[in-house]
């Protein structure tokens, strides 16, 4: 059929029309320099444990660890996060553990800075691992303590630092945290050291296969929205990552980070920091469960993590790390 009339001179298919045209004008593009390794790490030896709520993901005793970060260093990831499944016998209201200088993430911090210097490590500061009521903080007359929290934060942080950790990240939600722990870091000269602030952390219910891997998940019997932010809110990010900033964070983090898309192009667009996002475990488990029922493709991976740069994040903590990284290098 004949077009009658004029027709618009600009047909936007002609962009698309080929694979090297359209990677041509792309706007954003994933490399392994974009991507950040959540590892869980447990006691006892010469064991590897799969996690039932988290497919194809594991915890890893410390002599186990250099299966997984040969892997982080064979596809040239920067930084691994790493994350304790802390013994209940080592859990209490305190959560004491944290501050053992034996405990299994200055383990971990000094078994990477020793075999894999190479590799960027970063460290929560929080006390939920090592509490026996799976809390960020202590618990005084029935409520969570900010300023008695953050004393022990701040020890917390500090231990890290001395064992080698480069990027501690305060995921706690405590008021004051970052200033307090970047002044004890600048006063035991670790002023190199960088703070990610979760500055952004939602009382979510996207957590569940993350507290199973931490093994949090039983001992949580009250929910954390009364320091966690509240996910109908959007406006008070601005007050959470000014206050981060002014305290001293190097970075800030959106967590969870694919359905707070939103928070994370607000807060590119109104702060000069670097800007992360993690994509949570309860976001991870769904798209793993839905490609292996076939209700997605493999490539809807890609798509999820681009999303997040398309946003405006720097960065990404995600599960996928290595599946992507992968990808990556047989693409090239």
């Amino acid at each position: 059929m004949k077009i009658i009339g004029s027709f618009p001179k600009t047909r936007l298919r002609r962009l698309r029309k080929s694979g090297w045209l359209r990677n041509l004008i792309s706007e954003n593009n994933i490399s392994q320099n974009d991507l950040v390794l959540p590892i869980f790490i447990r006691d006892g030896r010469n064991k590897i444990d799969t996690i039932k709520s988290m497919p194809g993901i594991r915890r890893y005793t410390i002599d186990k660890l250099p299966i997984i970060l040969k892997q982080v260093k064979n596809f040239k990831i920067p930084m691994v996060a790493l994350f304790p499944y802390t013994p209940n016998k080592k859990k209490d209201n305190s959560g004491s553990e944290a501050l053992n200088p034996n405990n299994l993430i200055c383990k971990g911090i000094r078994l990477i800075k020793k075999k894999f210097p190479e590799i960027g490590v970063m460290c929560d500061v929080a006390l939920d691992p090592y509490t026996s009521h799976g809390h960020d903080g202590v618990i005084i007359n029935k409520k969570i303590d900010n300023d008695e929290t953050i004393k022990i934060l701040e020890k917390q942080a500090l231990l890290q630092a001395q064992m080698g950790c480069d990027v501690i990240a305060p995921s706690d939600m405590m008021d004051g945290r970052v200033g307090v722990i970047r002044k004890i870091l600048d006063k035991n000269n670790f002023t190199d050291v960088c703070i990610l602030s979760y500055a952004v952390k939602y009382a979510s219910n996207f957590y569940g296969p993350f507290r199973d891997a931490v093994g949090t998940k039983s001992k949580l019997k009250t929910s954390k929205k009364t320091y966690q932010m509240d996910f109908r809110n959007s406006s008070e990010v601005f007050r959470e990552v000014g206050l981060d900033i002014k305290e001293g964070a190097d970075i800030v983090m959106v967590k969870p980070g694919l359905i707070y898309l939103d928070i994370i192009s607000k807060i590119k667009k109104n702060f000069n920091v670097p800007v992360m996002a993690y994509q949570v475990s309860g976001e991870y488990s769904l798209i793993k469960n839905a490609i292996k029922k076939k209700l997605l493709d493999e490539s809807s991976i890609i798509e999820s993590i681009t999303s997040f740069k398309r946003a405006g994040a720097c960065a990404i903590v995600t599960y996928f790390a290595l599946d992507i990284a992968k990808k990556i290098k047989l693409s090239n």
